[in-house]
C-alpha cells in the first residue's frame, strides 16, 4: 500500500506563483517514479509533469513547459511542482501520483497510487 498526499494548494492572481509538495511513502523504501495531473471543472484529468524516481529525468506537457518545474527530493522520497506565471487556465484540482514499481527513465502517464487532490485557483 502505498500513501500519497499533496499540499501547497491555494488562490493566486494569475502571473503569481505556487509549489505544491507530494510525499509518497509505504511498499518500500526509496525513491518512487512520481507525477502531477490536473483535473478542471467539466474536463477530463490530464497530464501535467512526471519525473523519474532517479530525479534524472523530468516530462511536462506542453500547456506548462517553460512555466512549471518538476523536482525531487529523494532522502524524503518527495515530489514538488513549481509553477510560475499562472493562468487561469492552470485552475484545477492537482494530483499527485506514484509508482514504487517502475524503474525506467521514461515519460509516465499511468500510475498505480494517487493522492486526494490539492485545488489550485488562478484569478484574473
Amino acid at each position: 500500500q502505498v500513501r500519497v498526499v499533496e499540499s501547497g494548494g491555494g488562490t493566486v492572481q494569475a502571473g503569481g506563483s505556487l509549489r505544491l509538495s507530494c510525499s509518497a511513502s509505504g511498499r518500500r523504501s526509496g525513491s518512487f517514479a512520481m507525477g502531477w495531473f490536473r483535473r478542471a471543472p467539466g474536463k477530463e484529468r490530464e497530464f501535467v509533469a512526471s519525473i523519474t524516481w532517479t530525479g534524472y529525468n523530468a516530462y511536462y506537457s506542453d500547456s506548462v513547459k517553460g512555466r512549471f518545474t518538476i523536482s525531487r527530493e529523494n532522502t524524503e522520497n518527495t515530489a514538488y511542482l513549481q509553477m510560475n506565471n499562472l493562468k487561469p487556465e492552470d485552475t484545477a484540482v492537482y494530483y499527485c501520483a506514484a509508482d514504487p514499481d517502475n524503474w525506467t527513465e521514461t515519460k509516465i502517464t499511468t500510475y498505480p497510487s494517487w493522492g486526494q487532490g490539492t485545488q489550485v485557483t488562478v484569478s484574473s
